[in-house]
């Protein structure tokens, strides 16, 4: 066996190096640089050279298999983000703030399986069993059959799920948790590394599906190397704002469903509760129609949500405008002033800008931009879009609208929380929805026209 090359690694981006810097040249961190030890560096080539491998079995394309079988929870909203239920031997990672509230769902949706016939197992390494039990009593899942564990030694909890044969392994978080064949500390990239690697494999080898909590950095990524989210099956965010009582459990990567499917749940003194129905509840706090408030209908992976969008534009006393934004890219914004200035004459120079997403949302989707524009014409003009109204649109940067995708199922969601007209681009499939009228427009200098007066 040759001998183990030591190697360095980033915290922050994963980069790997020769030789140890005080800064990163990838990321460009400092003092994020440590040496990772007790990785092999495999076999020689002699030995390489000297043995013969195994033929592996291959097969065509057409090959039929049967569908992977689902444990589903009986939490509706987390079957959904998981693609349709649990499915055996697969890995789940899911990542969030400190705080937000994944132990609270993980520990919720355990005492879910259990209920359903799973031999479940929680295992924390960051709480005594004392403290999570507290949880448990608050959350009224003392009546659950989980067995319960505090262990942080991967080679102890790998034995016990070796001997107990459970169904599902939780295991929180895998930042504490710690191989005694890598000698480095707990959360640094190589023990991080180590320790998904073996979670997966075991749990591949077993078919025991593992849950795995990830903390994240300040930038909103799981922390250590990405890797991990290579290694795993399901990649899962909790995201939410600690002022909003709302929660978004949101699908980044599945093998097993679609990805940037969402989950909504609401924080309450017992845990966290479903909403089967997000758009109701994020625009029940929407009063009169007010300058600089818009809905705007989108699609989070197969469902349509509609959610307010504010914004408030006010002369700003300083050289140098500020530009704030929350639940939204702030890049994006900046674009969609440069495209209102530029083509049709609107400056916001010396204004102050201000753009939120109401309710803690956060919205990647391109065709908010129309609803984005709308928004900060109505707060510039003073001037009111109607309350019935919803707005969707993708611009482009000669001032065109974009067609976008799902057009007949946001206008159908709109339809059901009492809409009653659309404002939409032209072009692509004209869904006609009972009751719904769609005022559809060609580019961005027409909508200021219309919907403004002004252009």
């Amino acid at each position: 066996m040759a001998k183990a090359k030591a190697s360095y690694s980033c915290s922050a981006c994963g980069s790997v190096f020769n030789k140890w810097s005080g800064r990163c040249d990838g990321c460009g961190e400092w003092n994020t640089i440590s040496e990772d030890t007790g990785i092999s560096a495999g076999p020689s080539k002699a030995t390489l050279g000297n043995s013969k491998g195994k033929s592996v079995h291959l097969t065509d394309l057409s090959t039929e298999e049967t569908p992977p079988p689902r444990s589903l929870s009986g939490l509706a909203e987390l079957d959904r983000v998981l693609g349709g239920g649990l499915v055996p031997a697969s890995a789940i990672l899911v990542g969030g703030d400190p705080g937000i509230g994944k132990s609270t769902l993980l520990l919720q949706a355990a005492a879910q399986f259990a209920r359903q016939g799973l031999k479940t197992i929680y295992v924390s390494g960051e709480e005594a069993s004392a403290q999570v039990r507290m949880r448990a009593q608050r959350l009224e899942l003392t009546d659950a059959p989980v067995q319960l564990a505090a262990e942080t030694n991967l080679r102890d909890i790998l034995t016990t799920l070796d001997q107990e044969k459970p169904q599902l392994a939780i295991i929180d978080s895998i930042q504490t948790m710690w191989s005694d064949n890598v000698g480095s500390a707990p959360g640094s990239v190589s023990q991080v590394r180590a320790a998904a690697h073996e979670l997966v494999s075991f749990a591949k080898r077993k078919n025991i599906a593992i849950i795995i909590v990830g903390h994240v950095t300040k930038d909103g990524q799981i922390a250590g190397p990405r890797v991990v989210e290579h290694m795993v099956d399901t990649v899962l965010y909790f995201e939410g704002e600690r002022g909003h009582q709302f929660r978004v459990l949101r699908a980044v990567k599945n093998r097993f469903g679609a990805a940037d499917e969402i989950g909504v749940f609401e924080m309450t003194g017992r845990g966290l509760s479903e909403v089967t129905n997000p758009s109701a509840l994020f625009l029940s706090e929407r009063g009169q129609p007010a300058p600089g408030s818009v809905v705007f209908a989108g699609i989070e992976g197969t469902r349509p949500v509609l959610v307010e969008l504010q914004a408030l534009v006010a002369p700003s006393p300083h050289a140098q405008p500020r530009r704030a934004v929350v639940g939204w890219d702030s890049s994006r914004l900046a674009m969609i002033l440069a495209v209102l200035e530029a083509r049709c004459g609107i400056p916001f120079t010396g204004l102050d800008v201000y753009l939120n997403v109401a309710g803690g949302m956060k919205i990647n989707e391109p065709a908010a931009d129309l609803a984005v524009a709308a928004a900060l014409l109505s707060a510039r003009e003073d001037a009111s879009i109607p309350a019935e109204t919803v707005v969707f649109g993708e611009i482009s940067l000669s001032g065109a609208l974009r067609p976008v995708s799902q057009t007949e199922n946001r206008l159908k969601e709109a339809q059901k929380l009492g809409f009653t007209s659309a404002i939409a681009p032209k072009g692509g499939k004209s869904p006609t929805v009972p009751g719904m009228a769609l005022n559809q427009i060609g580019d961005l200098t027409q909508f200021v026209g219309d919907i403004f007066g002004a252009g």
